[in-house]
């Protein structure tokens, strides 16, 4: 059985090696981690392998929680000749790494940290679940041969940083396509998997989330907001509210003056 566990990283960095093959995997906040010399930023998208015997070290910031999985290659439940994918899945930890996960393993790991912090002293689930994590990781590394995040996937927490960064122009998909590093086909196909909406949506989206808010919390005047979320005049904010939130820039002002 794997040794899985929910573990809060320290703000102050610790290096240490150990006998066994581990990963650390973001749920929550991010961290620091540096392996054998590599630095590696983890975050709910990333997970980081360090093999046997690697010196490492990591901080985190005071909302990170990771997931740790120790994997013993000297475990029987795993080394054993009986177990036919023990080679595939101590592939991965050949050398240190960061795999940037795609929407369905990120899921599965949520999931999974979510059924620990519910269940902490089922460990036989903990570890069925960490196996199963285990497996995805080395059919995406091994079988799949994912290559590197900057090339062929998308760090959403990037993404979403950069749109509200530049929420008060216009925002081309081309743009943000080159921002991830990817073909505009590449990118929406991407974008889509991993956010669930088109980079249109997405951006209108997030353009009228922030008028709502600046609306209903402060005194700017609606052509003023307007101009900082990005639409070309007060009309078009208040046609795209009506449109797509069935609400106006008056009602919301109304509310406020309300509370």
């Amino acid at each position: 059985m794997l040794d899985a566990r929910l573990l809060k990283l320290p703000t102050a960095a610790h290096q240490h090696r150990h006998e066994h093959h581990q990963i650390v995997v973001g749920i929550q906040g991010e961290a620091d981690l540096n392996v054998d010399g590599t630095g590696s930023h983890l975050n709910t998208w990333k997970a980081c392998l360090v093999p046997t015997e690697a010196r490492h070290d990591y901080c985190g910031d005071y909302q990170n929680h990771v997931l740790v999985i120790n994997v013993d290659p000297s475990n029987p439940a795993v080394s054993t000749p009986a177990h036919a994918d023990y080679e595939k899945m101590v592939r991965i930890f050949e050398k240190p790494r960061t795999l940037q996960m795609d929407s369905r393993l990120q899921g599965l790991v949520q999931f999974a940290a979510g059924e620990f912090d519910r269940s902490p002293g089922n460990l036989a689930l903990h570890g069925h679940l960490a196996a199963s994590i285990l497996h995805c990781m080395a059919d995406r590394l091994v079988d799949r041969k994912v290559a590197t995040p900057n090339r062929h996937s998308l760090c959403p927490s990037a993404m979403q940083r950069y749109i509200r960064a530049n929420l008060h122009r216009k925002v081309t998909v081309q743009e943000l396509a080159s921002e991830a590093c990817l073909s505009v086909s590449r990118f929406h196909e991407v974008f889509r998997e991993v956010l669930g909406t088109t980079p249109h949506q997405y951006l209108l989206q997030t353009r009228l989330n922030q008028a709502i808010t600046l609306l209903a919390s402060t005194s700017l005047s609606v052509s003023e907001i307007s101009y900082r979320v990005g639409f070309s005049s007060q009309s078009a904010l208040t046609n795209a509210l009506r449109k797509h939130k069935g609400i106006t820039p008056a009602k919301l002002k109304a509310s406020d003056n309300l509370a």
